[in-house]
């Protein structure tokens, strides 16, 4: 459960710091969106109200503006309408409105000077209410009233913009509720999939490997399909084959020894060529490599494909003993698509343990070196068969520049080992060794 915390906390950390940026970046978005939507119903009041008031200041009639101040007073969040001369005096006022206004709003005196309308946000505390408990936010909007072209005064419309911040509480609310919400949903099924397909399988595979310590004969566990399991599961399971040919070459051993037989082992071969080689690496070179890659055609992959031959059988071995490197013709149609830069790759695919260089030959340089000279020629002559050999001066041309080739690349896998050791397999590569020792005297 420890270990399953430990990877879902993070996840669960990062939705509730996302969920709460959005409620938060939510709640700043509505407060804008309820704000401009009260200012813009303020300017259009004011708007279709200001020719009304300017013509009734014009004819000097107070008493209609007091009737009007007072007609357009708290409705739809609309708590008055002041209306202010030249001077800043006040003329006409909603009953009540006072409180709720300062003794000079600001917004009056920009609009006049401005010669357009002018708004602003008022806190509780701006207000000219007597008690705290009374005052409420408010939005005060002005706009210039004019006579004879000239500023006349001011119309302020004050709404109570408390509603606002109601609304706003209602959705951070809301959002609060969402992130918690998701949090729990999100945190909920991402422990249910860590569970399933990640510490549940780890746990059987802990087991089935615990038990193959011990040597108690368990099949491997049924994992879930994924490429991090899949991948997990083919490692394991060669951990496991190596685990019991190791435990399996050890009772060999032991019976080896207690029956004083002298049959070679795999391990045996290791330390005896350990010993021999003195931990020096061992270069093979031979027309035939040990792995070869070939295109399927069919679902257009690549297939890894063991050559039937007797020298794989018989020289895998010791380079899988010794870490060395195999330097070989790379015959198969995929061979190019596998090997890195410089021609190299490692194999077993499923347990590296020495170096395959590859070699390029061309259609037409096989057959001179190898279907040619090396097969016509050289296979009835070292075979003793009751065939005429075939030696063709093009043949023996082709021949040299492949054995040069395999020369050359063997030196350069050997360019920085002390006296190298080398392995020339059969008569395909006959010059290769008298090669190597002409520019490195010291390999054997």
């Amino acid at each position: 459960m420890r270990t399953t915390l430990k990877i879902v906390l993070p996840l669960i950390v990062s939705v509730a710091s996302v969920s709460l940026l959005f409620a938060g970046y939510q709640v700043r978005n509505e407060r804008r969106i309820l704000r401009n939507d009260l200012a813009r119903r303020a300017e259009i009041l004011a708007e279709s109200l200001q020719d009304s008031v300017e013509h009734e200041l014009g004819r000097g009639q107070e008493r209609n503006l007091h009737r009007l101040v007072e007609r357009y007073g708290q409705r739809q969040h609309l708590k008055g309408i002041a209306i202010y001369d030249a001077a800043g005096h006040l003329l006409a006022i909603t009953p009540g409105l006072e409180p709720d206004l300062p003794l000079h709003p600001t917004a009056a005196t920009k609009a006049m000077h401005d010669h357009k309308g002018a708004g602003e946000f008022l806190r509780p505390e701006e207000t000219s209410a007597p008690q705290a408990s009374d005052a409420v936010p408010v939005h005060v909007y002005a706009l210039p009233l004019h006579r004879d072209d000239e500023v006349a005064g001011a119309l302020v419309l004050v709404h109570d913009a408390s509603y606002i911040e109601i609304q706003v509480s209602h959705t951070l609310r809301d959002a609060f509720l969402n992130a918690l919400v998701q949090t729990l949903l999100i945190s909920a099924l991402a422990l249910l999939l860590v569970r399933w397909t990640f510490t549940e399988p780890l746990t059987r595979t802990f087991k089935w490997v615990r038990t193959l310590r011990t040597g108690q004969p368990n099949p491997p566990p049924a994992l879930l399909q994924g490429e991090i399991m899949e991948q997990l599961h083919h490692e394991v399971t060669h951990l496991a084959r190596d685990l019991h040919s190791a435990r399996a070459a050890a009772e060999i051993e032991a019976k080896l020894r207690d029956s004083n037989a002298s049959l070679w082992t795999a391990e045996r071969l290791r330390v005896s060529l350990r010993n021999r080689l003195q931990e020096q690496p061992l270069f093979v070179v031979s027309n035939r490599e040990p792995y070869m890659h070939v295109f399927d055609g069919k679902d257009k992959t690549v297939r890894m494909i063991v050559p039937a031959s007797g020298v794989v059988t018989a020289l895998e071995p010791v380079l899988l003993a010794c870490n060395g490197t195999w330097v070989a013709n790379g015959s198969g149609n995929a061979d190019r698509e596998m090997v890195d830069a410089h021609d190299r790759l490692r194999v077993p695919p499923d347990r590296p343990s020495y170096t395959l260089r590859r070699v390029w030959l061309s259609d037409d340089e096989d057959k001179g070196y190898y279907d040619g000279f090396s097969n016509e020629g050289l296979w009835p002559l070292c075979h003793i068969a009751h065939t005429r050999p075939i030696f063709r001066p093009e043949d023996w041309l082709q021949y040299q520049r492949i054995n040069q080739r395999f020369a050359d690349a063997v030196l350069q896998e050997m360019a920085d080992v002390d006296s190298p050791i080398l392995l020339a397999q059969d008569y395909h590569l006959a010059l290769v060794p008298r090669m190597v020792k002409d520019v490195r005297p010291d390999a054997r």
